[in-house]
């Protein structure tokens, strides 16, 4: 009976406390009034690209820069395999933002090159860095320059990069993309093949010093190999967003001599329909003193994190974008 009783009690208690729970709960709005609305979380997706390149981290410094500073809002870096499916997946809708070389973005803007099958509704949020077309051989290879790929195996990186298309560019206007062996392999995945002498050049596109090409140097001498003027010349005539540019001597601890290179924009890119506020706070976040000394921690690129240059686009500025640049005073 006593046990029964205890019973009794604790249930009795515990509908107590409830009562007196639900007492202190907020109560309803007085009607007439309607109930505050607790703001919504927007997740977001920043595609950036394959580790070892400049885009893998600093997409993810990109990702918790706008999760700190821009309310409510939750951005996820993701891996990819860069530039073209960068453009595809945020045409489509299931990235919201991704970085791409600048000729890329373009031809995904116009439906040229890898876009044929139509435009793609994209818009840029800025431009973050020009980065140079490096290609990289062993120090004791013979070849000197881009003719002597000729007959020799060479990654020209992921398939769906930016990197990829802009070699194909290269070895066509030097006339010799249907002699040479061409293979698609990562930035990690091209590093080991170039080490144990599955191939024998490889391209990379990114800001230097790039991380994967120090790590080969760490264990093999290497080379870069200069692009000759006219071939530069040529390429510009056609593809006018193309700039000449120099990695210079001592960038890399292996190379000792100026580099005569290939330039091309990086560019951040969203859906033409992303929220204009969103587009607007996602670059105020970013292009401020102390983001990007953030970023510079990351890769001192991010010290080329201005706002002239950020709206400097190979396509037009996103109308949100276009705002937040007005109000930092680079464009009118």
């Amino acid at each position: 009976m006593k046990g029964a009783m205890r019973v009794v009690a604790f249930c009795i208690t515990i509908g107590l406390i409830c009562m007196l729970l639900a007492g202190c709960a907020s109560k309803p709005a007085p009607a007439g009034e309607q109930e505050p609305k607790k703001p919504e979380i927007k997740f977001i997706v920043v595609s950036s690209g394959s580790p070892g390149g400049v885009y893998f981290p600093l997409g993810a410094g990109i990702a918790k820069i706008i999760s700190d500073k821009v309310p409510n809002v939750f951005a996820q870096s993701e891996s990819t395999a860069a530039s073209v499916e960068n453009c595809r997946l945020v045409g489509r809708g299931e990235s919201e933002m991704g970085m791409a070389m600048g000729n890329v973005a373009y031809d995904a803007y116009e439906g040229r090159g890898n876009f044929k099958d139509g435009k793609l509704p994209i818009l840029a949020l800025f431009s973050m860095y020009p980065a140079p077309q490096h290609l990289l051989v062993l120090a004791n290879s013979d070849i000197q320059s881009v003719h002597d790929l000729v007959g020799k195996k060479v990654s020209v990186d992921a398939a769906g990069s930016g990197c990829e298309v802009t070699s194909y560019i290269i070895l066509e206007a030097a006339g010799i993309r249907d002699k040479v062996n061409t293979v698609n392999y990562s930035q990690p995945e091209a590093a080991e093949a170039l080490k144990d002498g599955i191939v024998d050049a490889v391209f990379y596109n990114f800001a230097y010093p790039g991380a994967i090409i120090e790590e080969i140097s760490a264990t093999h001498d290497i080379r870069l190999i200069p692009f000759e003027d006219n071939l530069l010349d040529t390429i510009i005539a056609k593809y006018p967003y193309f700039t000449k540019g120099t990695i210079p001597a001592g960038a890399y601890r292996k190379v000792q001599t100026d580099t005569r290179v290939l330039m091309v924009s990086n560019v951040m890119v969203a859906h033409k329909d992303m929220d204009e506020e969103l587009a607007k706070q996602i670059v105020l976040a970013i292009f401020n003193d102390d983001s990007k000394k953030q970023l510079a921690a990351i890769h001192p690129i991010a010290n080329q994190f201005t706002p002239v240059l950020g709206a400097d686009t190979p396509i037009p500025l996103h109308p949100g974008a276009k705002k937040a640049f007005q109000e930092l005073g680079a464009i009118k």
